[in-house]
């Protein structure tokens, strides 16, 4: 995770069902993140009955956002397939307004991320300082 402290200028306008498909890519991808970290509060072991309600909540609330992240980018998804590739929208601004560098670069330079921004082949303990 990098996080962007120049400004990058993204082509002038674009079609909107392209922008859209990124956003959707990007939501699936927080979807993903958060799914990550389930496992790791579920393997809390030794936990007292207060501790185990409160938890519990933490996990509904982690399945939660998983869920609604992963609605709102089907929601987009399919509005999406009915607008035409000849809307055309200005990012520039929405995208300067993003820090983090993977993600500004992943909704801003129109092409379609692959994987996801924190794949399983990274080594446990590596990291990008920002």
């Amino acid at each position: 995770m990098q996080i962007d402290h120049q400004s990058h200028t993204p082509h002038a306008e674009e079609s909107l069902p392209g922008v859209l498909t990124r956003i959707v890519t990007e939501l699936h991808d927080v979807a993903y993140l958060i799914e990550r970290i389930e496992p790791q509060l579920y393997g809390n072991c030794g936990v007292g009955a207060a501790d185990e309600s409160e938890q519990m909540m933490v996990l509904q609330g982690l399945d939660l956002a998983v869920q609604k992240t992963r609605g709102l980018a089907e929601f987009i998804d399919t509005i999406t397939a009915s607008i035409p590739d000849t809307w055309l929208v200005d990012v520039t601004t929405a995208v300067n307004l993003i820090k983090l560098a993977d993600m500004k670069k992943a909704l801003s330079n129109g092409m379609l991320r692959y994987g996801h921004s924190q794949p399983l082949t990274k080594a446990s303990g590596d990291f990008e300082a920002f």
